[in-house]
């Protein structure tokens, strides 16, 4: 029974052989017709390709740089003003983020585990001399190490120690490094912050970085900075710089893995409303708020190309059903005669789908490599990230077929269904 099964099996297969080739020597008979009907197929496909590897490439900038941050991780970021009226409204109701607004919610909070306030500067000058832009300095407390992910490759960070005592110590970042010191080893040396001389004792690990602010996060090459311990920052830097600025900008808090983060923030929200009087002059970032949106952004995105990508395939699809309509038209005598010898309808069926999903199929395959090369070309000439993943890949194709098998069945329904005898006689 088996046996007689697989056999069965097997020349069902072997009738669609003659009319692969059928189909194959007519699409070649007339070559600059099908290439133009495939036309539309090629380009929805390589649109579709192209604008999904821009999309996948976004995407996987934006979940890298929000994990990066630490899902476990809260961030609260000061709106600093440089503009005088505006920041004297502020000042009257809010004194701005402070050391008292850092301990009050470490006090009322238990699930943190790791903490610590940040003080950036911008240096007005820099010894040696950056060969880009100036780097940014952070200050910040040696548990900054932990919370941020942040991996020493020569070197060390500073420690408790160091901390209390101020020491002019500092950690390079991966671009500070490069722009201050190129390809000499930089451990050992000294860098001068304004008129205030650093020991270097450590060089971080690249970052990723955003160009443009995400959620409250203010755009900054992470890669261009300079790590001091914080009380270095504020004793031997704090006169250089504008009044303008909050007692401290930042604090980062790492919470316990079954902490409630989100009900961690609406409480540090509200502390912060109540010690700023409702000034809203902070904001406080949830990676993993951002993480879990950024997924929903990803679906909702997804479900927006699978619909471009239909549209943007109908119209190859017209063009198939257009073309094969011709085509019954052209062979009327040549079905006539089939069905004359014994041909059955499902056959005719076969012939006509057959060839519209060759069609569809050659259209498809050089779609996705002109979509590859399109993203290519993108990023290469935009500077942005693209990815081709399989699924985009999948997707395009699967639809490009899909469609030469629905714009191809009423053509080959309506050649199935003409008279043989009329067939034959048609001129």
């Amino acid at each position: 029974m088996d046996a007689a099964a697989k056999k069965d099996r097997l020349s069902d297969l072997r009738r669609w052989f003659p009319d692969l080739r059928v189909g194959f020597n007519n699409l070649m008979v007339h070559r600059l017709r099908s290439l133009l009907t495939m036309l539309g197929m090629i380009f929805g496909v390589a649109a579709v390709v192209s604008m999904l590897s821009i999309g996948a490439g976004a995407r996987q900038s934006a979940m890298a740089l929000i994990e990066q941050l630490g899902v476990n991780n809260l961030i609260v970021e000061a709106r600093e003003t440089l503009e005088w009226q505006a920041h004297q409204k502020i000042r009257r109701i809010s004194p701005g983020l402070t050391f008292q607004d850092y301990r009050v919610i470490c006090d009322n909070l238990s699930q943190v585990t790791a903490s610590t306030p940040r003080k950036r500067f911008t240096p007005t000058k820099v010894l040696p001399k950056p060969q880009q832009d100036v780097p940014v300095v952070y200050g910040v407390n040696p548990s900054y190490l932990a919370i941020a992910g942040l991996r020493v490759v020569d070197g060390r960070f500073f420690d408790a120690s160091e901390e209390d005592r101020a020491a002019p110590v500092c950690v390079l970042g991966a671009g500070a490094r490069s722009g201050l010191f190129g390809a000499a080893d930089p451990v050992g040396q000294y860098v001068k912050v304004d008129e205030q001389w650093f020991h270097v004792i450590g060089v971080a690990a690249p970052q990723l970085s955003s160009q443009t602010e995400v959620a409250g996060l203010p755009s900054q090459d992470l890669n261009n900075v300079i790590y001091v311990p914080l009380n270095s920052a504020i004793l031997r830097l704090e006169n250089t710089y504008s009044e303008f600025r909050d007692e401290i900008d930042g604090i980062y808090l790492n919470l316990r893995q079954n902490a409630d983060i989100v009900n961690v923030a609406r409480i540090v929200r509200a502390i912060l409303d109540a010690s700023h009087h409702g000034a809203s002059d902070f904001s406080v970032i949830v990676p993993s708020e951002l993480l879990a949106q950024q997924q929903k952004t990803e679906r909702l995105f997804n479900t927006v190309m699978v619909a471009i990508a239909s549209i943007s395939l109908l119209v190859g699809g017209i063009g198939i059903m257009n073309i094969m309509l011709a085509s019954i038209l052209e062979r009327t005598r040549e079905i006539g005669v089939r069905r004359a010898v014994g041909a059955r309808q499902s056959d005719i069926i076969r012939q006509f789908v057959v060839e519209a999903v060759m069609i569809s199929f050659v259209g498809g395959t050089f779609g996705i490599v002109l979509g590859f090369g399109m993203s290519r070309l993108i990023a290469w000439l935009a500077g942005w990230s693209t990815v081709v993943t399989f699924t985009s890949i999948a997707l395009a194709f699967l639809v490009s077929i899909s469609v030469g098998l629905i714009f191809g069945t009423y053509p080959a329904l309506k050649a199935a269904r003409l008279d043989p005898v009329e067939a034959i006689r048609y001129e």
